[in-house]
């Protein structure tokens, strides 16, 4: 038997149904780490019969847990655990660094990597002339091979000329070309998915996503990079310490 089983408590005589209780037991396990990330979570049998509850019951409390976003489904693979990535907004870091020291294994698959003319929004929020080039990035940003986040960056030519250059961690060369970004400032607002947007970050058409957008500056206080990226809320939590 798994021993993470024995933790779990199920009440027969509750007023709440026993699915809704194995859901709820099962969450705060993963949330608090009993099961990580990618591993395998046990089968929809096995885990009636460790429990002494009906498949039915196994059943309705993984399939809470899928809408929750919580596991994955491979068909004759078995359910497994979603990477899920908690950002603290206290703290400037990549996501290359976050998911890293998380334990997973960060990548991205392009959609776009050049050099172009910026739009007059990113012209005046990046302090371009109007002969100006910029580096533009787009791209999915992965965990575990699992999307997270589309992502659309773009930075003067001056400080990213060659967007190739980037393969996994913008701010990794930014920093050992020596324009390592000092601070930004973000802003979360929360959108819907157009069927574009939903098609990238494998979501149904309509699903909220969260919009963060952040400017960055160099130490001297130049505008470096303008980056837009929306999240998949089922994978992605942002938290805030506040003191008093």
């Amino acid at each position: 038997m798994d021993p993470r089983f024995p933790q779990l408590r199920l009440d027969p005589q509750g007023a709440t149904p026993l699915y809704q209780q194995l859901a709820r037991q099962l969450e705060q396990a993963i949330e608090t780490g009993a099961w990580q990330a990618g591993e395998a979570l046990p089968s929809e049998r096995n885990l009636a019969e460790s429990l002494e509850v009906s498949r039915i019951t196994a059943r309705k409390a993984l399939d809470r847990l899928a809408e929750l976003g919580l596991i994955r489904r491979s068909r004759g693979s078995g359910t497994f655990i979603t990477p899920r990535l908690n950002q603290s907004l206290s703290r400037l870091s990549s996501f290359t660094e976050l998911l890293t020291q998380r334990g997973f294994t960060p990548s991205s698959h392009w959609l776009a990597r050049g050099l172009a003319t910026p739009s007059v929004e990113e012209g005046m929020r990046l302090g371009l002339g109007a002969d100006a080039r910029v580096a533009r990035l787009k791209r999915l940003r992965l965990a575990d091979e699992v999307v997270m986040a589309v992502e659309e960056s773009c930075l003067p030519e001056a400080v990213l000329p060659d967007p190739r250059a980037v393969e996994t961690s913008l701010y990794a060369v930014l920093e050992a070309s020596g324009k390592r970004v000092a601070r930004a400032l973000q802003h979360v607002t929360a959108i819907n998915a157009d069927a574009e947007l939903a098609a990238l970050a494998e979501v149904p058409e309509g699903q909220a996503l969260l919009k963060v957008t952040r400017l960055g500056y160099l130490a001297d206080g130049t505008p470096a990079e303008l980056t837009v990226t929306y999240c998949r809320t089922d994978y992605y939590d942002f938290m805030v310490e506040l003191t008093r």
